[in-house]
């Protein structure tokens, strides 16, 4: 806990906490503060630390400006009022320590000093409080803020209509190192967090390789920074059922600076093309595993389903509706080798459904197969009746921007009766080496407004930058100019490891596919059983503004096309059985590889020509053409 640095006076309370209990039920009459000591008023002057060492109830207690309510090393302190966490604030723009603030507190007070629960994280140690503990063992009473916890039923297996409230800071509502169950929680937190890359200030929080945590019937809505809904952490498995999730965003304060530094980060990086300040879930650690099912999860920005900081984790979303109210955000984060499996849910997102940096994404039907083997896989539990229960849908993605952007190797995976519906590009890789498989067997459609099905660009994310020795998010993006220079020993039409790769079987295309590298990558396309409606080309790109700072974030991804031979952006078209390419204007590619049974033609009453090298040269089903390839529609 801070100390004031003024020379201050002591004054130690030395009370009796009485917090004893027996049996499973945690008695009720003990989350209001009963058993604990009981005064009626304590003040503290101005330069004065009053030091409590025992969990005390009052009805008014005030705080002059410069004074201050302390425990003993090893505790640490939270404040109720009527049962809401109240008063108390982060000490310090990226601290990890509360205190409670100056000022008059009156109602039903009580003062909880509890035993520590301090987790480090890198560098910094974050003392957790939190209103319910739970070990191995159950309720871990000595740590837990049991005057926090308002009504409902607490045992050491399970918790039951009960009520979590803050209007403090960095409070957090279940910390479950063990496994648990929350039924029917209601969570409502406002002010701040502090971290959601260790969970410091969330509604709840997993962790632990022995624990399950499972909540079902949630209701919480969260308003501050980084002030998460739910946290799974450490090898944990977190499984939300029929709960609805809400967080907002909250105020930074006045000298926070941006960073992609973890232990100190609080918004989101605007390099993304988003902003915000508060995730609604994060996924961490190592073999972690989220499930989402038939649950409603929403922030305001930044993202809904979050993956970070971890690696081989599992997130799952079955008939869940989940994304962004606000102006900006992303359905889910995949980084670090996670497996992301969407099932049957609706995705109503501001900037992506996905963003993609290492990590395996499927999205299709709530199949009862699928939903099953989930259910094994996943440890979830679920029972015949449960499964039962669940209907059979199609995911269907509504995004007020992209589909899916990459800035970070990794693959999606498209299949069932699952809709894509963009108000630009369904796939904005920006010069990642990305793996797309789209199976349009079952119905899956693919529907960008602006008409561009796939773009490749170059990535446009400046990054952070060192500013006096701190890393902040203050870099700047400016275009390149003049023409891209040829790599001697780049093949423009081979099939290279590195290349973004798309296979589309079938389905039906409508819209563009763009290459605007200018470093060494290809396109390659293939269509099994397809057809495909539109200009797929190697491009150049350029930026409605050629310098963007964070002021100009939205300008991230916006890029205009134009048509022209590939330079080190090859792209290779591969027209399998049963497919076609209606082309709708001038394609330059580098190679093209016809099934004997494929086609290449031009909208009615029109042609299409190609040129190889520059010569004119027949399009003949079952041939492979190489080089510069020009198909012109006339």
């Amino acid at each position: 806990m801070a100390r004031q640095s003024m020379p201050q006076m002591t004054r130690r309370a030395i009370l009796v906490a009485g917090t004893a209990t027996t049996g499973a039920l945690l008695v009720p009459a003990l989350a209001t503060g009963a058993g604990a000591t009981t005064v009626r008023k304590i003040s503290v002057g101005a330069g004065e630390t009053y030091e409590l060492t025992a969990t005390t109830r009052l009805n008014v207690l005030t705080i002059a400006e410069g004074g201050s309510v302390t425990v003993p090393d090893g505790y640490s302190l939270s404040m109720t009022v009527n049962g809401v966490d109240t008063g108390e604030a982060i000490v310090g723009t990226g601290g990890t320590d509360t205190a409670i603030q100056a000022g008059t507190y009156r109602g039903d007070i009580v003062l909880t000093v509890a035993t520590a629960n301090a987790i480090t994280y890198n560098t910094l140690v974050f003392p957790f409080r939190q209103a319910i503990h739970v070990d191995a063992d159950g309720v871990v009473k000595a740590s837990s803020v049991l005057a926090g916890v308002v009504g409902g039923r607490l045992t050491d297996a399970y918790a039951k209509d009960v009520r979590i409230s803050s209007t403090g800071e960095a409070y957090n509502g279940v910390f479950a190192a063990g496994s648990y169950t929350l039924q029917r929680p209601r969570i409502r937190f406002t002010g701040n967090g502090r971290s959601d890359f260790v969970g410091y200030g969330a509604a709840v929080l997993g962790t632990g390789t022995d624990t399950t945590l499972v909540v079902e019937g949630a209701d919480i809505d969260t308003e501050g920074v980084v002030r998460t809904a739910v946290i799974a952490d450490g090898g944990s498995n977190v499984i939300v059922k029929d709960s609805r999730i809400l967080t907002k965003n909250g105020v930074l304060p006045d000298d926070y600076q941006s960073t992609v530094n973890t232990p100190y980060m609080e918004d989101a990086p605007w390099m993304l093309g988003i902003s915000g300040n508060v995730r609604a879930t994060n996924l961490l650690g190592t073999a972690t595993k989220a499930t989402y099912i038939n649950s409603s999860v929403f922030s305001e920005a930044w993202g809904a389903l979050s993956v970070d900081n971890g690696s081989n984790t599992q997130l799952t979303a079955i008939n869940c509706e989940f994304g962004n109210t606000g102006i900006d955000g992303y359905g889910t984060y995949a980084i670090g080798n996670a497996t992301e499996r969407i099932l049957g849910s609706r995705l109503e997102v501001a900037t992506y459904a996905a963003i993609n940096r290492g990590g395996a994404i499927y999205y299709g039907d709530s199949t009862r197969a699928a939903v099953a083997q989930l259910n094994e896989d996943l440890e979830l539990g679920l029972t015949a009746r449960e499964l039962a229960a669940i209907p059979v849908r199609p995911t269907v993605i509504n995004s007020r921007r992209w589909g899916f952007m990459w800035h970070g190797a990794g693959s999606v995976d498209i299949s069932g009766g699952t809709v894509v519906n963009s108000e630009k590009s369904t796939f904005l890789d920006k010069g990642q080496q990305v793996t797309i498989t789209v199976d349009g067997s079952e119905g899956a459609k693919l529907n960008p407004r602006n008409g561009i099905i796939l773009q490749v660009m170059e990535d446009d994310d400046p990054g952070p930058v060192m500013v006096d020795g701190v890393l902040l998010n203050a870099g700047v993006y400016t275009e390149p100019t003049g023409a891209a220079t040829k790599t001697s020993s780049f093949d423009v039409t081979a099939v290279h490891t590195a290349d973004a790769a798309a296979t589309f079987t079938d389905i039906a295309l409508k819209g563009d596919f763009y290459n605007a590298m200018r470093k060494a990558k290809n396109l390659v396309l293939t269509f099994d059983g397809s057809r495909v409606e539109g200009v797929i080309s190697a491009t150049s790109a350029v930026h409605a503004v050629s310098t963007i700072t964070s002021a100009e974030y939205r300008q991230l991804g916006e890029v205009t096309n134009t048509a022209q031979a590939a330079v080190n952006n090859g792209v290779i078209v591969t027209l399998g059985t049963g497919s076609s390419w209606k082309v709708t204007g001038t394609s330059h590619l580098t190679k093209l590889v016809l099934a004997s049974d494929a086609s290449v033609t031009a909208p009615r009453g029109k042609s299409v020509t190609l040129t190889v090298d520059g010569t004119a040269t027949a399009l003949t089903a079952g041939s492979t053409y190489s080089g510069a390839l020009v198909l012109t529609v006339g």
